[in-house]
């Protein structure tokens, strides 16, 4: 899994990650199957930290490729990826989420409701759309999420999830892409049944809480690292997939996104600055309970995995 493969087939240099240490969380470098101290390794005692190497990111990627180049013959100390402990690379300072931003999904959704399948809203000159996840829900691949007692109707969403790598604004589309560091999977939990007030007509204005809804404690798990945005060759052609308990549930292609994620940064970034290690979620594709009824409970096991970036499980609890 630490070795895998770009989108393109290229092997990856190394990967980003955030590990348990008798010093407390430490960023690391994954190269092959081994981690390294990001900080002892290149000597920058700013790089303890996954929020210190975004801060300096095109220095800190250089220095990375650098010493993955160089590590069968590094005398630095290296622990095996089976023996750390990972957690969730980076704690965001804003977590954006994209709505309904597959052609997929919005389909499935619509057939449920017996409404006719939604046009392509470029061609009804919309933009793409985005609320704000509360930072403080990021979990860690591997842990348990204690939600059951919180949601009877509690939804599973895999998503790619991008990581800003420099300050951004008004940036235009063809050059977006130039400000992403790197990519994590994501699951963007939703409490579907928390999303409505209750006691308020279901006709008003007022009805929804999108903070309840989408921002519970564990609600956002990440991981297992983050993989530099230079291996993958193509972030609107990876392969996602999402089980619950081992049964296929979501099954698709970032390639069916309404709105890419060039699009995505473009749009956030009018008049308001994106910065290092922000992360847009990009929105999840046909396959979630909402369609189907079904809904997560105590015990169940998710697991998330997309293209050449990783996979990792949480157990609901």
């Amino acid at each position: 899994m630490a070795g895998g493969k770009s989108a393109g087939g290229k092997r990856a240099g190394y990967k980003l990650a955030t590990y348990r240490t008798s010093e407390g969380p430490r960023a690391g470098v994954l190269i092959g199957d081994d981690v390294f101290d990001a900080a002892k390794l290149t000597g920058k005692a700013a790089y303890a930290t996954v929020a210190g190497i975004l801060a300096d990111w095109k220095a800190a990627d250089g220095a990375f490729k650098k010493a993955a180049a160089g590590a069968a013959k590094s005398r630095a100390k290296r622990l095996p990826l089976a023996k750390a402990k990972l957690m969730a690379p980076l704690q965001p300072p804003t977590i954006f989420c994209a709505g309904a931003n597959y052609a997929d999904h919005a389909a499935a959704m619509a057939r449920k409701m017996g409404m006719p399948e939604p046009a392509d809203p470029h061609q009804q000159g919309l933009k793409p759309w985005h609320f704000i996840k509360a930072a403080g829900t990021i979990t860690s691949p591997g842990a348990a999420i204690k939600a059951a007692d919180y949601s009877k109707e509690l939804d599973w969403e895999i998503e790619l999830a991008a990581i800003i790598g420099r300050p951004c604004k008004d940036v235009p589309v063809e050059k977006a892409l130039n400000y992403v560091a790197g990519y994590t999977v994501s699951n963007d939990l939703s409490a579907r049944d928390r999303g409505r007030r209750p006691g308020i007509e279901p006709t008003s204005f007022f009805k929804m809480d999108w903070s309840k809804h989408k921002s519970f404690d564990g609600s956002c798990p990440i991981g297992p690292w983050i993989t530099p945005a230079s291996d993958i060759d193509d972030p609107q052609d990876l392969d996602l997939k999402l089980w619950v308990n081992g049964e296929l549930k979501q099954d698709s292609n970032t390639s069916k996104m309404l709105f890419s994620l060039a699009e995505q940064i473009a749009q956030l970034s009018i008049n308001m600055t994106l910065h290092p290690g922000d992360i847009i979620l990009t929105g999840t594709p046909a396959g979630t309970g909402a369609e189907s009824g079904e809904f997560l409970k105590a015990g169940d096991v998710v697991k998330v995995w997309i293209e050449g970036i990783g996979e990792f499980s949480n157990k609901i609890a």
